[in-house]
């Protein structure tokens, strides 16, 4: 098995999309599509691919911003590692890659969010060193007040 892990190319985005939706099951795929096209052509945004043989088997936006309270930071999001390629030590590899690799760029620190029912991710994260510091609030302000 040779696993390579790479910056994926804005022109390349919607290869995430089948990985997305295993996480991601309330937003329709038009919408999903959408959305993740916006997010490839930000300045503060990157998506990291984790690969198998030349197939993609683990994912991670990386959102930048600098904080008055940490400083420069990046934030994973939308993690996931293909079911099969799971219990590997894939996700430990791939986390170590970004610390790096974010470090490189000169973040200090990093920061994300964990839906509270997944605590196998919880536990994944503390073994990575995060900690929790806070809670994560947030209010849809869309005309349907839905949440996808």
């Amino acid at each position: 098995m040779s696993i390579n892990i790479e910056i994926i190319k804005t022109e390349d985005i919607l290869i995430i999309l089948p990985l997305l939706s295993t996480i991601n099951t309330k937003t329709p795929l038009d919408i999903l599509e959408k959305r993740v096209l916006e997010m490839a052509h930000l300045t503060h945004y990157e998506c990291v691919g984790l690969f198998s043989d030349h197939k993609l088997v683990g994912i991670a936006g990386l959102w930048y911003t600098t904080r008055h309270y940490i400083g420069k930071s990046a934030a994973p999001d939308h993690v996931v590692i293909d079911e099969a390629f799971r219990g590997k030590k894939l996700g430990e590899y791939f986390f170590n890659w970004i610390d790096v690799y974010v470090q490189s760029k000169g973040c200090e620190a990093m920061e994300l969010n964990t839906y509270v029912t997944n605590a196998k991710s919880h536990k994944f994260y503390y073994n990575q060193g995060y900690a929790i510091y806070g809670f994560h609030f947030l209010k849809v302000i869309r005309k349907d007040k839905k949440f996808y």
